[in-house]
């Protein structure tokens, strides 16, 4: 309640729905959402290089991105001929575009994941210097590509000029506007260079100018441009890009266009964003503009916003997120399914969509500093965005599934569309996301191996020293070094799957009216050396669906922490995965394995597997007939599920049967940390 009277006290003040205060400011302070004037906000992200990661699971991913990934893939667009595509534009000479309408940003979305790396504290020097020379290189392409008028979009060069802006819904100049703002966005903020961005605002001017109520009707046709409009507003304090933000999102000039409703459902554009109530279409898309309206909404506290996004993410998170974080879809298509579709086969889940997922309720939580957004964050990131690169960062997962056959699981990155560079993009700005400052103190996002380098809102120097083995163990340390003594608050955030937290401050326990899924307040004068511990059991729990989500009635999944498990085909020996019957209220074990998979905790629990093939079972049978008959007892072997898939093709299985229909817990035994870390030779 107190949140919505600000909002509306603020959209009153600001008149026309703009805030009273303009933004812009140092780049040293902008973040990866740039709130510092931002009066709706609670929380105001870090800059990317104020976090240096420095251990765990999220290093490793980071490594395997700048060594392996962001490589690959500038080779492959070389080779591919996107980059060629900007060489050709500039010439004004006819020649054959290479690709297809939007490859632009995948180029762009590559320079922005390079931006964050080049500016990241544990970026290695002579991989910052490598990035750093192919990031010049590619300015002055694009640069040189772009008209006089500010356009600039390679397909759309030559020959295909005319056809500029006569076809928003699918020609996706609006897409790769929207990541190039992103990633000039990026560049400036992780190196104080513009002249990426200087570029990015030109064509955005040229839009802004030409096009909108006093202009050339506009809609997006995928949802995007919004969040990177209102993102230049922060950053110049220039009101037009917002004003152009509350155009799209107000839906448009679809009137003008005469567009048809399948249309305008399809790619959750032209449609007044309040009106929503929810989730249709296109699922990148959808969530993109969700995203979009957040940033307006924390820009102008318009509350006609509010009800809409509380609506939508109530729709998402009650009725169509997948257990991994992702939004399922229909088939091989991007389409959003029903609520509780999830089907037998499993629930498609794009992990771009995973990403606009954590994108989106990362906005929230930074508007609200409420909890459950973080929940959402770390499920998303830890299950549908990880899964979505291999290990080893040369393969992408483009369509991880809750289920699938032997199939190749891993592709090339140019199997696929645009997922690649969008994944690198939000693992190298990851440190961006793990701490926030607030009005007094600091919040503790995300749990890493990690050092902070900052200052609070009130500029007072602060370094924190985080030590932990999450997420294979939820024992987690902060060492904070303020600069001085001084009172202030940190919150810490109490993830919804730990049953209990147990806060200690230099040894000694601390207790308080904390509650699960909330961020845990912690007020004291803290001087150099104090210690936080906070404890959090990582067991494994039995999950089952909701009875509306028909397909997996009877069937159980498994987490651990914040990370969703899989049964693989290759860890069960010669038991067959579709035969297997998971036990979910029997006792189980966690072992850590250093040598697998980069060193994974793989889950141990007993089963049943099929004497025979269930396929020469009869297809249907009376409803009294035992099924437990021509059964035996296996031990069943599971591994985190964003590990699935790194080693053959193989059948994986999230969602397996269960022997019973009881919903007790499965109380598996949580391994010590410190028998782990020595285990693991640390």
């Amino acid at each position: 309640m107190k949140q919505c009277l600000l909002a509306l006290a603020l959209f009153a003040a600001a008149g026309a729905g703009f805030p009273a205060q303009a933004p812009g400011g140092n780049w040293k302070d902008q973040g990866v959402l740039y709130l510092k004037h931002t009066l709706n906000a609670r929380l105001h992200p870090v800059p990317v290089p104020a976090v240096r990661i420095t251990g765990g699971l999220w290093a490793a991913r980071r490594r395997a991105t700048v060594e392996h990934a962001l490589p690959t893939l500038f080779a492959l667009l070389q080779e591919h001929g996107a980059i060629d595509n900007f060489v050709k534009a500039a010439s004004k000479k006819p020649a054959a575009h290479h690709e297809r309408p939007g490859s632009d940003a995948d180029v762009y979305m590559w320079m922005e994941a390079a931006a964050w790396a080049i500016g990241s504290a544990d970026t290695p020097t002579v991989d910052k210097d490598k990035l750093q020379l192919s990031m010049d290189l590619l300015i002055a392409d694009v640069a040189a590509a772009q008209d006089a008028s500010g356009y600039l979009d390679t397909y759309f060069a030559g020959d295909r000029a005319h056809l500029r802006f006569t076809d928003p819904l699918h020609s996706r100049e609006d897409y790769c506007l929207a990541h190039l703002l992103q990633a000039g966005i990026a560049y400036y903020r992780a190196t104080g260079r513009r002249e990426l961005l200087d570029i990015g605002i030109k064509f955005a001017n040229n839009l802004v100018t030409n096009f909108g109520p006093a202009g050339r009707p506009f809609v997006t046709g995928y949802p995007g441009l919004e969040m990177a409009l209102v993102e230049v507003y922060r950053t110049t304090g220039e009101t037009k890009y917002l004003d152009f933000a509350r155009y799209l999102l107000g839906g448009g000039g679809r009137d003008h266009l005469h567009l048809k409703d399948s249309d305008v459902r399809a790619v959750f554009s032209g449609k007044p964003f309040p009106s929503r109530t929810e989730f249709e279409g296109h699922v990148l898309r959808a969530l993109n503009a969700a995203a979009g309206a957040t940033d307006y909404f924390t820009e102008s506290g318009d509350p006609a916003y509010k009800r809409a996004i509380d609506l939508l993410w109530t729709d998402l998170t009650a009725r169509r997120m997948t257990i991994t974080g992702g939004v399922g879809t229909r088939g091989n298509s991007d389409t959003i399914e029903a609520p509780y579709e999830f089907t037998t086969g499993g629930a498609y889940a794009d992990p771009c969509a995973s990403m606009a997922n954590v994108l989106w309720n990362f906005r929230l939580l930074a508007l609200t500093g409420d909890a459950r957004f973080g929940d959402v964050v770390e499920r998303a990131l830890y299950n549908g965005v990880n899964a979505g690169m291999s290990l080893n960062g040369n393969l992408l997962c483009y369509r991880p599934s809750t289920a699938a056959g032997a199939e190749k699981m891993r592709n090339a990155f140019f199997e696929s569309d645009c997922c690649p560079p969008d994944i690198m993009a939000l693992v190298e700005a990851l440190p961006g996301y793990f701490y926030s400052t607030g009005r007094d103190g600091l919040y503790v996002n995300l749990y890493n191996d990690s050092e902070l380098d900052w200052h609070l809102d009130d500029g007072a120097p602060l370094r924190v020293v985080q030590t932990t083995d999450y997420p294979w163990s939820g024992e987690i340390k902060l060492a904070l070094y303020p600069a001085k003594a001084s009172q202030f608050t940190i919150r810490l955030r109490w993830p919804s799957w730990a049953s209990t937290a147990d806060v200690l401050i230099n040894g000694n326990r601390v207790t308080g009216d904390f509650k699960r899924g909330e961020y845990i307040p912690l007020t004291r004068t803290w001087e150099r050396g104090d210690v936080i511990a906070l404890n959090l059991p990582v067991q494994t729990v039995a999950m089952r669906a909701n009875p509306l989500a028909t397909d997996l009635y009877g069937r159980v999944a498994l987490e651990r922490g914040p990370l969703v498990y899989a049964l693989e085909q290759i860890d069960q020996g010669n038991n067959s995965l579709p035969d297997i019957f998971l036990r979910p209220a029997v006792t189980g074990t966690a072992e850590f394995r250093k040598e697998m998979l980069g060193g994974i905790t793989v889950l141990k629990l007993p089963g049943f597997v099929a004497e025979k093939p269930l396929a020469g079972d009869p297809l249907y049978e009376p409803w009294g007939t035992s099924h437990d008959h021509g059964r035996r007892p296996i031990t069943v072997t599971l591994i985190p599920y964003f590990a699935a898939g790194n080693r053959e093709p193989d059948a994986i299985e999230v969602w397996a049967p269960a022997t019973s229909r009881s919903e007790m817990p499965l109380a598996t035994a949580t391994d010590s940390g410190a028998a782990r870390r020595a285990g693991a030779g640390r």
